[in-house]
């Protein structure tokens, strides 16, 4: 940080990502996802996915690793991590780490990478498929 920059809070933080990210909604992630123009990656730790459930069809990454998963140049890349023009959706349990997460695949130079507004409780909200747990 130059010395000239305030420091700013995660609220204004999040609200500076948000703004480079076409977030989008649940219905559209599910559709795009169907159709195969995007890949869901589901970021949320292992308790909430126990104890919620699962996406059907998305990657499972955590956190601490999404930037080495999808990197399509990095020697520890999923499969699914093809190329730079991969539409990707992170999906965190609300919508907000995935905006940081989304910003943070963006700089990797995945420029169409995005996140899921209300994250994983608002696609089992919008009642799309939901494997496992459901309380």
């Amino acid at each position: 940080m130059a010395v000239s920059e305030r420091p700013v809070g995660i609220d204004e933080l999040l609200d500076r990502v948000r703004e480079d990210l076409d977030r989008i909604e649940a219905r559209e992630a599910h559709d795009a996802a169907r159709a195969g123009e995007a890949l869901l990656v589901d970021i949320r730790y292992a308790a909430l996915r126990e104890r919620d459930g699962l996406i059907p069809g998305a990657l499972v990454v955590e956190r601490n690793e999404l930037e080495w998963r999808l990197d399509p140049q990095g020697s520890h890349r999923a499969p699914e991590a093809t190329g730079h023009d991969l539409r990707v959706v992170v999906i965190c349990n609300e919508g907000y780490a995935s905006s940081l997460a989304a910003a943070s695949l963006r700089q990797l130079g995945l420029h169409r990478a995005t996140d899921l507004i209300g994250g994983f409780q608002a696609w089992r909200a919008d009642g799309l498929p939901v494997t496992g747990p459901t309380g």
